[in-house]
């Protein structure tokens, strides 16, 4: 069995949907602790204007405890007037792509689940753009693993790996300072690293803006088309 684990990311860029699209079994490593600043709650898009540049989008996260977890994190109570402005946004910016009335029906639908908690909001988005594109892979949090709490790093992913049955650990290719292939031999693990291929698609410029979030890459191509993109990598 071919197990995976990130955190949970908000509308991720097409490299975090190969990783899942790879394993059998994905866990979104929701019970560590939550960064600020980091793609839990942001993503890029195209700039409108066609002028092949990016703009980060943000939906604030309510101010706590530093130390509280992701799945202990909620979105702020600005979250509804984030989303009509960011629905705005992609209409100015991509109401001319070819395949903005699915993918826009989707991102409507995934920003009206009334579940504010982070992590059930970003799974939830992460299972429903899935489903989109086709993808059979099966869902955990690790919250509900009841993992050690003397376990950090690399064990507590091992221990994750062994819990579940997992033969084979999948990691992105960025994850390649954090672990140790001998150490997982050592359980009876492989050990392998994502690494995404060049992929590019006709965007409004000639110029190709790459590693933008998902939703670029559903409004300028069909889900038959992103499956091929979901394969376009290598292990290592």
């Amino acid at each position: 069995m071919k197990l995976g684990i990130m955190q949970p990311y908000l509308f991720p860029y097409i490299g975090y949907f190969q990783l899942i699209n790879a394993v059998d079994n994905f866990v979104v490593y929701d019970d560590v602790q939550y960064i600020k600043n980091g793609w839990i709650n942001r993503n890029a898009v195209l700039q409108s204007g066609g002028n092949a540049s990016s703009t980060q989008f943000t939906f604030s996260v309510r101010h706590d405890s530093f130390e509280k977890k992701i799945n202990d994190r909620q979105y702020s109570d600005a979250f509804p007037i984030e989303a009509k402005r960011f629905l705005k946004t992609l209409y100015y910016t991509y109401h001319n792509a070819p395949y903005y009335a699915d993918a826009v029906e989707l991102i409507q639908e995934i920003l009206a689940y009334n579940d504010r908690c982070v992590s059930q909001y970003n799974t939830y988005s992460l299972q429903k753009i899935s489903a989109y594109l086709g993808i059979k892979t099966k869902f955990l949090q690790s919250s509900t693993l009841k993992i050690p709490s003397e376990l950090k790093s690399q064990d507590r992913v091992l221990w994750v790996c062994k819990h579940l049955g997992a033969t084979t650990y999948v990691n992105s290719i960025g994850g390649q300072s954090l672990y140790c292939k001998e150490a997982f031999a050592s359980r009876g693990l492989a050990l392998y690293f994502l690494k995404p291929g060049d992929i590019s698609y006709q965007q409004f410029s000639s110029v190709f803006v790459p590693n933008l979030s998902i939703i670029d890459v559903m409004m300028f191509n069909s889900p038959q088309k992103i499956g091929d993109f979901l394969n376009t990598y290598t292990l290592i």
